[in-house]
């Protein structure tokens, strides 16, 4: 069955006040048949890696994935998003997890890859960066931007610094040493978390945003798990790593406009609302421009959206079937649902999903 059949054969159409919602769900193959005739059930390995945020997400895609295709095999490494990016444009992997867009060199290489069809970068998963911290005797802890720009850049030493008080009137801070976390190794979590402080920070950070983290000092932890342990494993520590892996530790509220807002699903899924698709790239690439300063009530703007990248065209025909009948999955409401129930993730919007569908459309073995 072809790619286009299988597509139209998820999409189904709502009236809801009188405007036609396009809602994608996932349909097997069994029971898929645009032109009347049955389907069959898909068999094979795929092979991805990238993203550690994306670690817990694709434990519930694939777990539902095997439900309804247990002749496929989906096996995601967590290596990072710049080791998944690196491996893909080698062609090692069949896609990749990452939480940044390919940047213009990448973007070169991956011409090389997959060719003329060109790739795709689908915004599959949305999930807020939380600020963990672990200070004696705080759980409740406010950050402005300028603030916590200032943190992370070592120039705010002790907990009870004047800047770190204003944000926190009458709370008792402790002389405590602040000791910033970040990650060792090339990653998305990274260049999102720090282009958020060099668009929202101001003069506190006056750093360009990158996957790899641009200072000496603090501790390195390698991957969200490894950050996450080193801040419960220390005191005073605080870092940055993907709310689904926060565990019990403190979280940070952020100053956003005139308020100071919490790391929510919905308060992430606010922000990629307001964000702009990326100019300048392929038809199928729907990387966004993230709204950083965003203002607006409820918005929580150190919001990660991990992709998933691909070839438009594949060398292999039952590899590019795979490719699609596994995305059309993740993102539809039960893929989304699946990844929200075990990563606490925002669902992607009708409109995020029906984009997402064109290019899972285009999806094609070379001829």
């Amino acid at each position: 069955m072809s790619v286009q059949r299988r597509v139209a054969a998820g999409i189904g159409a709502v009236a809801v006040a009188g405007v036609v919602v396009f809602v994608a769900t996932y349909v097997p193959p069994n029971e898929r048949g645009g032109d009347g005739a049955p389907g069959s059930d898909l068999s094979g390995s795929l092979v991805g890696a990238g993203a550690s945020s994306q670690q817990a997400a694709m434990q519930g895609w694939t777990a539902g994935y095997t439900v309804v295709q247990p002749g496929v095999t989906v096996d995601y490494d967590p290596v990072g998003s710049g080791g998944g990016r690196e491996q893909f444009l080698a062609g090692g992997i069949d896609f990749a997890g990452s939480d940044a867009p390919l940047d213009d060199d990448e973007l070169a290489e991956a011409a090389r890859r997959c060719g003329e069809a060109g790739v795709f970068e689908l915004p599959n998963y949305i999930a807020p960066i939380a600020v963990v911290h672990n200070v004696p005797g705080v759980d409740d802890l406010a950050l402005s931007p300028a603030t916590l720009a200032a943190v992370f850049a070592g120039a705010v030493p002790r907990w009870d610094d004047p800047a770190i008080a204003a944000d926190n009137p009458g709370v008792a801070l402790p002389p405590t040493t602040i000791t910033p976390v970040h990650r060792s190794d090339e990653s998305g979590t990274t260049e999102n978390f720090t282009e958020y402080l060099a668009a929202a920070g101001g003069a506190a950070w006056p750093h360009e945003p990158d996957g790899e983290w641009p200072l000496e000092g603090g501790e390195a932890a390698q991957g969200n798990s490894g950050v996450v342990a080193a801040v419960a494993g220390g005191e005073g520590t605080i870092g940055y790593a993907d709310l689904s892996q926060a565990g019990d530790l403190g979280v940070a509220r952020i100053g956003v406009g005139g308020e100071f807002v919490a790391p929510t699903a919905e308060a992430a899924a606010a922000v990629v609302e307001n964000s702009a698709v990326l100019e300048g790239r392929g038809e199928y690439d729907f990387a966004l421009e993230l709204a950083r300063t965003t203002s607006g009530s409820g918005q929580y703007p150190i919001v990660l959206v991990s992709y998933h990248v691909g070839c438009v065209e594949y060398e292999d025909a039952a590899t590019a079937e795979l490719v699609a009948d596994f995305l059309r999955y993740v993102a539809s409401e039960e893929g989304q649902a699946a990844a929200a129930e075990v990563a606490g993730s925002a669902p992607v919007s009708d409109a995020l999903r029906e984009q997402a569908m064109t290019a899972i459309d285009a999806i094609r073995g070379a001829s």
